[in-house]
């Protein structure tokens, strides 16, 4: 065998334990079960691909598997099915076509059955391709091409082969950007390659926090009106479960290895319900004695930060034993946070923005104790006051996650300001949207919440007052793009996807 390339003696061997006969001739591939080592593996030390083009896929090579044939039933119609290998996505009932969402899921299938660069050696191409032509001895789905001049085939080739010429094996991962719109039943998702709403999830009515299981395939949401915490199924939007809370939620987050979800509980006594995320119920609630507003969890899993307006305060839960291990107290209502890691991974720096103040503390982690407050720059200014937000200046902030930028919302100049870590230089702000009321001036779009795509290059800030959900360049400080979202869009979240 040459070094280049996967013999059609491994190819076969790849397969014969896949093939399963359908009741009727189907799409290629129709197999069930599992190779040993799929020939993307084997790819990772024969080729050097770059990244798929997502767009000529979706446009060139996904409707092949759609397309019906002579004396063939289509593609789709085998492997749409959930026991195939190579899956196909369901498409939604009436749906010619699949969604933005499905391609990508849809594109990922295909990439396992791929060597990059290498048509001749690509299984996608081999099994459904007439053995007098080169292809494998028996496809359950029959001869789709009988050549390999067959146009189909050539256009599957041609972007196999266009997938040479990085250093390492593509990723397919993407992101999507979730919105919860606290006045409405509805949670907006926004594709983050595109910057366009590809899913409503509809039905909740005020959803505040949002997260997600590891593996994406569950997304979490504080249901105020409810009292729940709603599990939604993500590709299809539907709520799949109901957990019901101790009292009245609000934000929730999940620890690091996805098994419980954590819900602060806002009616006094306050508390933290613990979500069973494998028994969906709820298993623990933990007292802290303070009204809970937002809670996180620390980025090297190890503790839960609990915040509180009411009683302007910070509880700190040690996530080994569920025990309180130290609270901070302030002198103003505390709101949301963000978090500076060391080199270890362990938490350096926690910044906290507090009520009535126009910036953000500073809590040493080590020292448990503020060291320091930093105000906003009072220019650009003169937005707030008509809002009736006087109270809350400064909304929303996070640390990207290369861990080199700290971004903080401001309501009084309707802009998101960035600065540097670890030093906290300031290095600029972008201006957010305008509301422009009947009869008098423009007011602000009164940012709420910041998420950020995995890679850093983009800050999306949710404009609770404009509808609308701002993305921005990082490195340019430009806005690329205004979302139009719900009523009073607040809590947004990312989720990456592999």
């Amino acid at each position: 065998m040459r070094a280049r390339r996967l013999t059609k003696a491994m190819l076969f061997l790849a397969f014969a334990t896949l093939a399963s006969a359908c009741a009727t001739a189907k799409g290629p591939m129709a197999a069930q079960g599992q190779t040993a080592t799929s020939p993307r593996d084997q790819a990772r030390s024969i080729s050097t691909p770059q990244a798929p083009n997502f767009q000529s896929f979706k446009s060139a090579v996904q409707p092949i598997f759609l397309t019906p044939r002579p004396g063939h039933a289509r593609c789709y119609g085998c492997h749409s099915e959930s026991n195939r290998i190579f899956r196909l996505q369901k498409l939604s009932p009436g749906a010619a076509d699949w969604t933005e969402e499905q391609s990508r899921q849809n594109l990922q299938s295909v990439l396992q059955l791929v060597v990059p660069g290498e048509p001749g050696s690509s299984p996608l191409l081999l099994h459904p391709l007439a053995p007098s032509a080169g292809g494998d001895p028996f496809h359950s789905g029959g001869w789709q091409f009988s050549s390999q001049n067959d146009p189909d085939w050539l256009t599957l080739a041609d972007w196999v082969r266009g997938l040479r010429a990085g250093s390492q094996l593509a990723s397919t991962t993407f992101s999507l950007i979730y919105i919860t719109n606290s006045a409405a039943d509805t949670i907006d998702v926004v594709d983050a390659t595109t910057n366009k709403v590809v899913q409503v999830i509809r039905g909740i009515e005020l959803p505040h926090g949002i997260n997600f299981s590891p593996d994406g395939t569950r997304v979490y949401v504080s249901n105020e009106s409810e009292s729940v915490l709603d599990v939604v199924d993500r590709v299809s939007g539907q709520v799949i479960h109901k957990v019901e809370l101790s009292a009245h939620p609000n934000n929730i987050t999940i620890t690091k290895d996805g098994r419980r979800v954590l819900v602060g509980i806002r009616t006094l006594p306050g508390a933290v319900d613990v979500i069973d995320t494998t028994s969906l119920s709820r298993v623990k609630t933990i007292p802290v004695n303070r009204s809970v507003h937002n809670i996180y969890v620390t980025p090297d899993g190890k503790y839960a930060v609990v915040g509180s307006i009411e009683s302007k305060s910070a509880t700190i839960i040690d996530l080994a034993t569920d025990q309180i291990a130290w609270e901070l107290e302030f002198d103003r209502g505390v709101r949301p946070m963000a978090f500076e890691t060391n080199l270890d991974g362990s938490t350096r720096r926690i910044f906290v923005q507090l009520s009535g103040f126009h910036g953000f503390a500073i809590v040493d982690f080590a020292k448990r104790a503020e060291v320091a407050r930093i105000a906003l720059p009072d220019q650009p200014g003169g937005f707030g006051i008509l809002e009736e937000r006087t109270g809350t200046p400064s909304h929303g902030i996070g640390v990207a996650p290369d861990g080199k930028s700290l971004w903080v919302n401001s309501t009084f100049a309707n802009a998101v300001f960035e600065y540097s870590l670890p030093n906290l230089k300031l290095v600029g702000h972008s201006a957010l949207p305008l509301v422009h009321p009947l009869g008098h001036a423009p007011t602000g779009g009164v940012p709420e919440w910041i998420t950020f795509t995995p890679d850093s290059r983009t800050v999306y800030v949710s404009n609770s007052a404009a509808r609308s959900v701002s993305a921005i360049d990082t490195k340019t400080l430009k806005s690329i793009a205004v979302i139009p979202a719900g009523e009073v869009p607040k809590r947004i979240n990312t989720l990456v996807l592999h």
